[in-house]
């Protein structure tokens, strides 16, 4: 059974977190920089929606979270996240060139849909491709990609899923690699299923896909910041302009949320769809609405919601961050019945970024509190738990937000008689 760890408080300096590190503190209030979203239920008009702290997971708000619905060209992060993993595992290279099939060129010249055109004759560069995918939502690129990748599209459909699944994403819906409904792809279409389907994922399995795409991948913000750009396809010279109109310079951005990423998606279906990510305060979140309005291609819903939710966050919450080898007042040892010493110090194992609901107070708690020796300097000997009055703290894990608690130093083993002694005789 668990100890319940003494209670302290935690002073928050003006300067941030005094990192003496105590077992439960008091989240401090912040102000309002602009409309306040005190409310729990924000009524965000969206089919679905997630808030979460990008390193830790930490969900912030839910909605509808867990159920799938179609995510349109949000698909492309899958894309670019395999792209950039070929590129990383030596696979492919920015200059390596890749032709589009005729299907996919066809595709491509579509102006009923996001597209750069391309041409069947001529090879693109993968970052030519890659920068058209992430910012004008080029369906025909993103599948040049796929194709670049695996050969073929379904290939690439195939590893999608695979990757999805290595990432515990267990009922997503991959039919291709730009989001497209599989009725708009011609020849290209995936086999065997109708016309009508479209990709789906659940709120938490598209903030699961950014969460890994900016841990794995941070670089890619320095293209999904990109307002404009000129694709150049032969003696065609196209202008892409970015979806996400949060960015500063286009007509949904914010002052107090420098937004830099990540995409948008749009089908009839799908409705207008947004995973959004911002940091302010020294902390990043990422946030994800499904099924926004979409009245017409001017209607910035999606964008209102979107600032809406992350208003809400930064208002609303205090986020500390606790850096690696802090003492956790009050869960700073573990006893070791069998060791040298009878107990261990303990220090958390890395930084980590905890929100709690202002006025509430966070509680923070050992897994366990005896342990077996050898104990031995920097490894992990239990975990650091941490749980708020307000409710739980979940994560995109599926469990409450934890850190590594490590040894400070080498605690061997005593000696058979030492041990004898203490189980005869107890020790303090």
């Amino acid at each position: 059974m668990l100890k319940k760890i003494k209670k302290a408080l935690l002073s928050l300096a003006a300067s941030g977190l005094l990192l003496t590190g105590i077992s439960t503190w008091q989240a401090a209030p912040v102000a309002a920089a602009t409309a306040n979203y005190q409310q729990q239920d924000l009524n965000l008009d969206v089919k679905a929606a997630i808030a979460v702290d990008a390193d830790s997971g930490q969900i912030l708000y839910a909605k509808n979270a867990t159920t799938p619905r179609q995510i349109a060209s949000m698909t492309k992060l899958v894309t670019v996240y395999l792209t950039l993993q070929a590129i990383k595992q030596g696979k492919l290279s920015w200059t390596s060139t890749a032709k589009p099939t005729a299907a996919i060129a066809k595709i491509s010249q579509n102006t009923e849909y996001s597209n750069v055109p391309l041409t069947s004759s001529r090879a693109y560069t993968i970052k030519e491709l890659y920068r058209a995918t992430l910012i004008e939502s080029a369906n025909g690129a993103a599948m040049t990609l796929a194709q670049a990748v695996s050969g073929d599209q379904v290939t690439f459909v195939k590893k999608m899923r695979k990757l999805l699944t290595s990432w515990g994403i267990k009922d997503a819906k991959i039919y291709n690699a730009c989001g497209l409904a599989n009725g708009n792809l011609g020849s290209a279409a995936y086999p065997g299923v109708g016309k009508d389907v479209e990709n789906e994922m659940s709120a938490t399995d598209m903030a699961i896909v950014c969460q890994k795409l900016l841990k794995d991948f941070p670089e890619v913000l320095q293209t999904t910041s990109i307002t404009s750009a000129t694709f150049s396809s032969g003696s065609t010279q196209s202008q892409m302009t970015n979806w996400n109109w949060m960015l500063k310079g286009l007509n949904s951005y914010y002052s107090d949320l420098p937004v830099d990423g990540l995409k948008t998606g749009t089908t009839d279906k799908a409705g207008a769809c947004f995973a959004g990510t911002v940091k302010k305060n020294g902390h990043r979140i990422i946030t994800v609405v499904l099924g926004a309005k979409h009245a017409n291609s001017q209607d910035p819903s999606r964008f209102v919601q979107t600032a809406k939710l992350m208003h809400y966050v930064y208002q609303n919450y205090t986020a500390v961050t606790l850096k690696k080898g802090s003492s956790i007042s009050g869960a700073n040892t573990v006893k070791v019945p069998e060791g040298k010493e009878t107990s261990s110090k303990v220090v958390l194992g890395k930084t980590v970024t905890i929100w709690a609901k202002q006025d509430s107070k966070l509680q923070t708690s050992l897994s366990k509190t005896t342990v077996s020796a050898p104990v031995k300097k920097g490894s992990k000997v239990a975990s650091y738990k941490f749980s708020a009055t307000s409710g739980k703290l979940p994560s995109l894990s599926g469990k409450t937000v934890t850190a590594p608690a490590v040894a400070t130093q080498d605690n061997q083993e005593a000696n058979f008689f030492v041990r004898l002694w203490r189980s005869i005789f107890g020790s303090k």
